[in-house]
């Protein structure tokens, strides 16, 4: 490995490529660089560029006057504005597809040092969106058989890899949560916003989902490390690891967690599409806004961006029966060397602090703040 090393971070403006950043530019001996269409507030001192990734000649440009890159993690993502559909549409798997080969082939092509790439899946890899997983899922099961950008983008990371000096390494994180504007995937603000609506309204925090669901949730900041995990560690190359905090958890049973963070008590359930619901909410947002004098964007789309749809998805809005468990084996990245885990309800807690102290979320009240 050589001694200066530049990291580049595509979808800086994301929860996991947000993190990314910042636990890298932390670290010593990397210089850290963001490519994303809208720069992030909070990463002072980090050189983050402008970039559409869906424009080859653009992104081509931008990456010509970087030097020198050792490093890449790919945390960019292009969804659809119907989000749970748009994982199987095909124009959507070829836009990140694309997206990811405007990217490399530049850095590729320039032989300018680069080691190591880190792609970013999921656990849709083992076809979770479509039907009933067993449990554990592990990495060296044969490929799921379905159309996924997933296949698009390891199969690109295979073919140009094969026979050079590179290599690459694919995590696979399940429900991340973490700290990120706009994000059509992130948890934090959907669930921030339909507390801040209720509390307003003088309600507890009611559980707005369905049947009980188990799953395991990834802290991004537990996720930036395992990057830089997988970014220094020969065990990684041109290896696939599950990621998660390292416990299954349920969302009734970390509720009090939540409902605390945000200095509220803890309601019944009480279902509800939040995709469909908090829209109707914008007035009260805004007024929510104003009085907190919070510095969030000036919607709710803005700031939640699709992640209401993602909300109901996790929290099992509609569903009536008790589903199986999705839970996958991280024991292959154990072994390998990261052992890393998160308390799960205190990672729920640390995020919500930070979006408060941030102002994108109220404040609890002095009465109720820990």
């Amino acid at each position: 490995m050589s001694s200066q090393r530049t990291l580049l971070v595509a979808g800086a403006s994301g929860l996991v490529g947000y993190a990314v950043l910042r636990h890298f530019a932390s670290l010593p001996g990397w210089n850290v660089i963001g490519l994303s269409r809208r720069i992030p507030t909070g990463l002072e001192g980090v050189r983050i560029i402008s970039a559409d990734l869906t424009n080859r000649s653009e992104t081509a440009e931008v990456i010509e006057q970087l030097g020198s890159v050792t490093h890449v993690v790919y945390a960019a993502l292009y969804e659809k504005p119907d989000l749970i559909a748009g994982w199987r549409d095909p124009e959507q798997m070829q836009t990140n597809a694309s997206m990811l080969e405007n990217v490399l082939s530049p850095l590729l092509e320039s032989a300018r040092g680069l080691e190591h790439v880190t792609l970013l899946q999921g656990t849709k890899a083992y076809g979770t969106h479509i039907e009933t997983v067993p449990v554990p899922a592990r990495e060296r099961w044969p490929r799921h058989a379905h159309e996924n950008f997933y296949w698009l983008q390891e199969d690109f990371l295979r073919s140009r890899q094969s026979g050079q000096d590179w290599h690459w390494t694919v995590l696979r994180p399940q429900v991340i949560f973490g700290e990120s504007l706009g994000s059509h995937m992130n948890m934090i603000p959907a669930i921030g916003v339909y507390g801040a609506v209720l509390k307003a309204a003088g309600e507890p925090l009611h559980f707005p989902g369905g049947a009980p669901r188990i799953f395991q949730a990834v802290d991004a900041d537990l996720l930036a490390r395992a990057c830089a995990w997988a970014a220094g560690t020969p065990a990684c190359r041109n290896q696939i690891y599950n990621i998660n905090n390292g416990e299954a958890i349920e969302w009734r049973t970390v509720w009090p967690a939540i409902a605390d963070a945000l200095g509220m008590e803890v309601g019944g359930d009480r279902p509800m599409s939040l995709a469909e619901e908090m829209p109707k909410h914008e007035d009260a947002w805004r007024r929510i806004v104003k009085e907190h004098k919070l510095a969030v964007p000036a919607t709710l789309a803005e700031f939640v961006g699709l992640s209401f749809q993602y909300a109901d998805r996790n929290f099992n809005y509609g569903v009536t029966t008790r589903q199986p468990p999705t839970l996958v084996s991280t024991v292959k990245a154990r072994l390998d060397g990261f052992a890393d885990c998160v308390d799960s309800e205190e990672m729920f807690r640390r995020l919500i602090r930070r979006c408060q102290n941030r102002r994108w979320l109220p404040q609890p009240s002095q009465d109720s703040a820990r």
